[in-house]
């Protein structure tokens, strides 16, 4: 499975951005998915993740702002963020477990396998 993360850019402060994360290989429709975020001098954290029945859960930091969706059709996940502050910015990165699991949602690193590359988001104030 490789995945690829795009929509990341420059915005201002309130403004929004869409990132997708497109996944290639064998489709991910019982794959729980994430979204994380890694800012400068900080260490990775857990955004929000998405399972194969389409339930998602956030961080508290970005519920409310950030909304996360999939297209199974399409082996795609996405993040909608509005609201963006600078404190957004971030390499935001997608991943994607191996095993299937209808409910399960998962925070944690270690508990995915595949990861994107990247995408870089920076909210100006």
């Amino acid at each position: 499975v490789q995945l690829q993360a795009s929509g990341g850019g420059l915005v201002q402060a309130g403004g929004s951005l869409r990132l997708s994360c497109a996944a290639s290989g064998p489709n991910m429709d019982y794959h729980a998915m994430a979204w994380f975020r890694q800012a400068p001098g900080k260490q990775r954290e857990w955004v929000s993740c998405i399972n194969s029945a389409g339930s998602t859960h956030y961080a508290d930091s970005v519920r409310g702002r950030f909304t996360a969706s999939r297209d199974n059709a399409k082996n795609a996940m996405y993040l909608q963020m509005n609201t963006l502050t600078p404190e957004d910015t971030a390499v935001y990165y997608c991943a994607t477990i191996a095993r299937p699991s209808s409910y399960g949602c998962y925070i944690s690193m270690n508990d995915y396998d595949y990861w994107g590359q990247g995408t870089l988001v920076t909210v100006s104030s």
